[in-house]
């Protein structure tokens, strides 16, 4: 394998398919009890209104794992790195494949989320390898993989929960993880970064980028209310399926595969990020994300196809957001991109982790009404801000 330094070459598609592949997979292990809480909360001694600490912890152990050791592949070779931390979570998993108690049930959902972030490596590495004039398409693609991991992760384990039990669904994934590991072996490259100082400074240096990039501290916060906002959306409506409209998992399963339609919006918004349109698809990206939970605030007839829009809607601008914010923060420092990208995603699944936390008490006490009032608030306080920071913008701009 050749050991790439940071400069930019054109990669290949296949090796795009494979990144895209390996994220899907790697990512899809935060979400796989999303779907399932309700069987399998009970089965450890779970509380319904404890339950979302199954998906709020595992979040919260990704964003730990982003802030400690993403900002590794900075410093040590990038493919070592990604395999001891699958070779982490392949032992999670099958941890929670047999766990019989909360507290080790919840412990190893941190865990799992922790060494998932063997993704977020990869990602980075695809923009080190990509060029100026390709890295939004090349970063569109891979995310659009990312986000179907994410997506078809909730059908996958309402279909192996419905028919095999909920503990196969942790013992697939831990197959999942051998195979990545082996196609990381075999097909990635090896990348040694050039950059050299002690762990613990690079932690600091975390530090002196947030203070010194302000587009990267709004480009976090945008997102993390963006993500919030879904994953408020996908802990719920699952339980909403099953006590109001009576799915079984499966269908379940079904409803879920809606949402990989947003996946489209990750190439399709790169593309048009690489032809100068980054400030106008933010823009849209967060007026869809308000406006598609209001119908839903109604009591209208065919309210399954209601969720089903919102749940399109909702995927296609989280995914979008994401991406620009991704492209805009990776052209900043160049030779920081993984420690950038830790600071980015940290901010975002730290949002997610809250959206999941407070799903089961908001359904419980307010209802559905309650979570499509506050999922509309999140992407609302991100437009405003956004539209403040561009108009301040302007403003210097325009006085210089």
């Amino acid at each position: 394998m050749s050991n790439l330094s940071a400069d930019p070459v054109q990669i290949s598609r296949t090796l795009v398919s494979v990144i895209a592949l390996c994220c899907g997979l790697i990512v899809a292990n935060i979400y796989y009890a999303q779907p399932i809480i309700e069987l399998l909360a009970p089965d450890v001694g779970l509380s319904a209104h404890s339950a979302s600490f199954i998906v709020s912890l595992t979040q919260i152990g990704y964003a730990i794992g982003l802030f400690f050791l993403v900002p590794l592949a900075d410093l040590v070779e990038n493919k070592r790195l990604m395999l001891i931390t699958l070779c982490i979570t392949f032992i999670s998993l099958i941890g929670l494949g047999v766990v019989q108690t909360p507290n080790t049930m919840l412990f190893l959902c941190l865990l799992v989320g922790a060494s998932s972030v063997s993704v977020q490596v990869l990602i980075p590495l695809a923009a080190h390898l990509s060029s100026d004039e390709k890295r939004g398409q090349v970063l569109g693609n891979i995310m659009a993989g990312l986000l179907l991991g994410i997506l078809l992760a909730r059908p996958v384990a309402s279909i192996i929960a419905d028919h095999f039990g909920w503990r196969a669904v942790f013992f697939f994934a831990a197959g999942c993880m051998v195979f990545i590991a082996l196609v990381i072996y075999f097909a990635i490259p090896t990348r040694l970064p050039t950059h050299k100082t002690r762990y613990f400074a690079l932690l600091r240096s975390l530090k002196s980028l947030v203070i010194s990039q302000p587009v990267l501290r709004q480009r976090a916060f945008y997102q993390g209310l963006m993500f919030a906002s879904f994953s408020l959306f996908w802990t719920t409506v699952p339980v909403v399926l099953a006590r109001e409209y009576g799915f079984s998992q499966t269908q379940i399963a079904l409803f879920a595969l809606v949402g990989a339609a947003g996946a489209v919006a990750a190439p399709i918004v790169g593309r048009l990020a690489d032809k100068g349109y980054t400030y106008e698809m933010s823009l849209l990206a967060k007026v869809i994300a308000l406006l598609c939970f209001l119908p839903s605030l109604f009591d209208l007839p065919n309210g399954i196809i209601i969720l089903a829009l919102t749940g399109v809607l909702i995927d296609f601008a989280v995914q979008a957001n994401m991406v620009l914010g991704q492209r805009v923060i990776y052209s900043l420092e160049p030779q920081s991109r993984a420690r950038l990208n830790a600071i980015y995603m940290t901010s975002i699944f730290l949002g997610g982790a809250v959206g999941s936390l407070i799903a089961s008490s908001l359904y419980e006490f307010g209802g559905w009404e309650s979570i499509a009032l506050v999922a509309a608030a999140m992407p609302l306080i991100a437009l405003i801000g956004f539209v403040y920071s561009a108009k301040k913008e302007k403003q210097k701009a325009h006085t210089a």
